[in-house]
């Protein structure tokens, strides 16, 4: 059987998604179609707005067939570490090939700056050049990559599209990479018929009503919404209590002291940001390293999860299903449908970051339940 993959973390599915997968079904229309999607946490350090579940079941709805979780460790880092989790999961499931949204959609360009990256020496010494002169590292990669190639590449897609063709030429995969034209802005927070994610996001936040900028299979999920800004309570008193802070993921030296300053202050997650980020330090950043501590993914826990070592899928279609039991003998590494007591240190962890992400909850039992389900069993 033929496959296709995309990597996405619908939050939440939009327009632009379901012309994304409009697109792909339209260029492969025999073949399966396998989603690497974030759980509960997003790239940029946020959480998902509808949880794991419930995403599961609008990817379905949509012409998805096979749904397969990207763990926390991989889901919730900058874009090469994402990149390589997802692209690695695609890789174990015989995946032929994956396509990305673009603003540029030019395959050839990416492709280019990929190699840049990957064969030339003076890249990470550009990088760290930029750096010293007080950029942040979206802003030194960028300014490096137009030296060496001469392309200006500061668009979220690109760079996250230039980190899977890496991932795919580092590691030999055989994965084909393509292209699809991205419809909307990222930076655009206006609602439109294509908004981005964030706009939608934000419109949310603001009890606004959106039910005309997303599709009718994500309307009947934005209930009960998960925000970050929820969590501010936890992860102040995680912070105060901590003694030493810079034992998290992606908490560098002095930033734990600026926490540490800062936290008695603050009464909101985004005054919090505000006050510790820099030139040098991103919002994204920031979000990233206070997920992190509100989830306890510490350096040493980086250190032990550096690898996919196992499958886990969330839902499928008959299609997915039929796909599965086709290649599951070639697959080196578990394909896991149902959680036993003997579980990947990994997968424990991701039962760990639920719970965290349901405290916000009513029920904070139903959504954990829902991690022990049988899919298999249940034949979905």
């Amino acid at each position: 059987m033929k496959s296709v993959g995309i990597i996405a973390e619908y939050n939440p599915f939009h327009n632009g998604h379901l012309y994304h997968l409009k697109k792909v079904k339209e260029l492969y229309p025999d073949h399966t179609i396998i989603l690497v999607m974030n759980g509960n946490f997003t790239e940029r350090g946020d959480v998902s707005i509808i949880d794991k579940w419930k995403k599961t079941e609008i990817a379905k709805e949509a012409g998805i067939d096979l749904i397969v979780e990207l763990p926390f460790p991989f889901a919730t880092q900058s874009a090469d570490y994402f990149s390589y989790g997802a692209i690695t999961i695609l890789e174990h499931l015989k995946v032929e090939r994956v396509i990305f949204g673009s603003e540029s959609d030019n395959i050839e360009d990416l492709s280019a700056i990929a190699d840049a990256q990957i064969n030339n020496e003076d890249f990470d010494k550009l990088v760290k050049i930029y750096s010293k002169f007080g950029n942040n590292y979206p802003t030194a990669l960028s300014l490096a990559l137009e030296d060496l190639t001469g392309k200006v590449i500061t668009t979220p897609n690109d760079l996250l599209g230039i980190s899977y063709i890496k991932t795919i030429k580092q590691n030999n995969y055989k994965i084909i990479p393509e292209t699809i034209k991205r419809t909307s802005d990222y930076h655009d927070n206006s609602l439109i018929e294509h908004s981005s994610a964030s706009a939608i996001r934000n419109a949310l936040r603001k009890n606004k009503d959106v039910t005309n900028f997303v599709p009718e299979i994500t309307k009947k999920h934005l209930n009960n919404l998960h925000f970050i800004e929820d969590y501010f309570p936890l992860l102040k008193y995680k912070i105060i209590t901590e003694n030493n802070l810079s034992i998290y993921q992606t908490v560098d030296e002095g930033l734990d002291s600026s926490l540490k300053k800062h936290i008695l202050e603050s009464t909101s997650y985004e005054e919090l940001i505000n006050r510790v980020k820099s030139k040098r330090y991103t919002h994204n950043k920031i979000t990233r390293m206070l997920l992190h501590i509100l989830c306890n993914f510490t350096k040493e826990k980086a250190k032990q999860f550096k690898d996919i070592t196992y499958l886990r899928i969330l839902g499928f279609s008959k299609q997915g299903q039929i796909y599965l039991n086709k290649i599951k003998k070639e697959v080196e590494i578990p394909i896991i449908s149902k959680i036993n007591r003997e579980k990947d240190p990994m997968l424990e962890f991701e039962l760990y970051t639920t719970t965290i992400y349901s405290l916000t909850d009513q029920d904070p039992n139903e959504l954990n339940n829902k991690e022990y389900r049988n899919l298999m069993r249940k034949g979905e």
